[in-house]
């Protein structure tokens, strides 16, 4: 399986990248909680934050057509739900990084999310896409020249992926619930 990389087109992507974002929150919520984490991912993927998830997209890819890279299937056999034709290729990953003037959040480049779809795993299209982060954020004017991304503890194959990317522990993310 082959896959070209390119920068996200709003136009002809949204459904494709959205289809992906859906697999990747369910991914999370499936693999890495119970019952409780999964509905809870599942919930949030309503129309109204379809919408809003894919403003937040054009607003960091007007910044730099950089912040969001796609993966697209050489062979047409994506999950996109495309039809072969250029404008409307089957995605098959992307990646997406925060852009330059959101630096300051954590003093470096931010991996938001990277995802690959199920069947083009462990064919090197999460390398090349990791490879994408590492030249926009050295092209970005940093705090730290570092790149920082969050990671679910109880995701093996990420943590495997990262820590084959020199990644390191940093720090430790804490959260709480805004119900109280």
């Amino acid at each position: 399986m082959t896959a070209d990389l390119r920068p996200y087109d709003p136009e002809t992507d949204a459904d494709a990248l959205y289809g992906l974002k859906t697999a990747f929150e369910r991914g999370l919520g499936a693999s890495t909680g119970g019952a409780e984490k999964a509905a809870a991912y599942e919930g949030k993927l309503t129309e109204e934050y379809r919408e809003r998830w894919l403003a937040w997209v054009d607003r960091c890819v007007a910044d730099d057509e950089r912040c969001v890279t796609v993966a697209v299937d050489g062979g047409g056999k994506g999950n996109g739900g495309g039809d072969g034709d250029a404008g409307d290729a089957d995605l098959v990953g992307y990646v997406f990084v925060l852009p330059e003037r959101l630096a300051m959040v954590w003093d470096a480049a931010v991996v938001n999310e990277i995802y690959v779809a199920p069947d083009h795993r462990g064919t090197g299209v999460a390398d090349r896409l990791m490879d994408a982060v590492v030249a926009l954020a050295g092209d970005q004017d940093l705090p730290l020249d570092r790149i920082v991304l969050d990671v679910d503890p109880k995701n093996e194959r990420a943590k495997a992926f990262y820590d084959r990317h020199g990644f390191e522990r940093w720090g430790e993310m804490v959260a709480r619930s805004l119900d109280g």
